[in-house]
């Protein structure tokens, strides 16, 4: 991964573009830093926002970022701005039980530009939302984590794609449904086939 992770960056540097990314502790290294600057330094800004009622919970979240000067990473992570604590206090209702359940966490990201704390709070959770409705749907409801497939994976990976962007464009929202709902009504495969393909 950190090969993959400092190519990306690269990249997206010399194409003009800038990076979100979490950080996680399979980059022990740059982790470790970021925690040590973070606990030195107070943070230049804090926002708060909080969701009410949204599938049974109560969600808080505090979004504190740092701006990154020159100097402070190294060379391979100097593109680096800003890094961004996003720590969540969740309250689940828990309708079994008839209780709230609390939880808490905190995931760290960085980014190649500087940003204020609001608008770090809007991209992270941005950022869940391409988890959400892509990522997610793929393991998930695609069952991509469970492929026993070896020969040739980035092919069926990339068909899974196409079935995916097939199925949003034809107007299906809830994927799962739809491939239960299509499996029974196989007429309405081919003119959902048609609809996707583009026009030429």
């Amino acid at each position: 991964m950190p090969c993959t992770a400092k190519k990306t960056l690269q990249i997206a540097q010399k194409s003009g573009s800038d990076v979100l990314v979490q950080v996680k502790r399979n980059q022990p290294k740059l982790h470790e830093q970021l925690l040590e600057f973070a606990t030195s330094d107070a943070a230049a800004e804090l926002c708060v926002t909080q969701d009410v009622g949204r599938r049974n919970r109560i969600e808080q979240r505090q979004t504190r970022v740092w701006h990154l000067p020159e100097g402070v990473l190294a060379e391979d992570w100097s593109v680096l701005r800003t890094l961004i604590c996003v720590e969540r206090n969740v309250e689940r209702f828990d309708v079994r039980h008839q209780q709230w359940r609390p939880s808490q966490d905190a995931a760290w990201y960085v980014c190649t530009r500087q940003l204020r704390a609001v608008q770090a709070s809007q991209l992270v959770r941005g950022h869940w939302g391409i988890e959400n409705r892509c990522h997610y749907v793929r393991d998930v409801t695609l069952n991509e984590d469970a492929s026993q497939i070896r020969v040739n994976p980035g092919v069926f990976a990339q068909l899974r794609s196409w079935a995916l962007n097939c199925l949003r464009r034809a107007g299906h929202r809830n994927i799962k449904a739809a491939r239960e709902r299509l499996g029974w009504e196989t007429d309405q495969l081919l003119p959902m086939f048609k609809l996707a393909a583009p026009a030429g």
